[in-house]
């Protein structure tokens, strides 16, 4: 009996932490994904307006 109940109660929550991890998983990688964007986005950006004899643009 005890047994079961053990049994039961891990494969209840199981499910909800695979899913929670994977939600992690792709929400890092959003991030990320959006952070190195951002990163080459600025480096394009410094270089355009050197070609262009332009001054830095301004840091937020």
């Amino acid at each position: 009996m005890l047994h079961e109940f053990w049994a039961n109660a891990i494969y209840s929550v199981v499910p909800t932490i695979l899913v929670g991890l994977i939600f992690w998983m792709v929400m890092r990688a959003i991030i990320h994904a959006d952070r190195t964007e951002r990163k080459v986005y600025a480096k394009i950006e410094a270089e355009e307006r050197a070609k262009l004899g332009l001054p830095p643009a301004a840091k937020d």
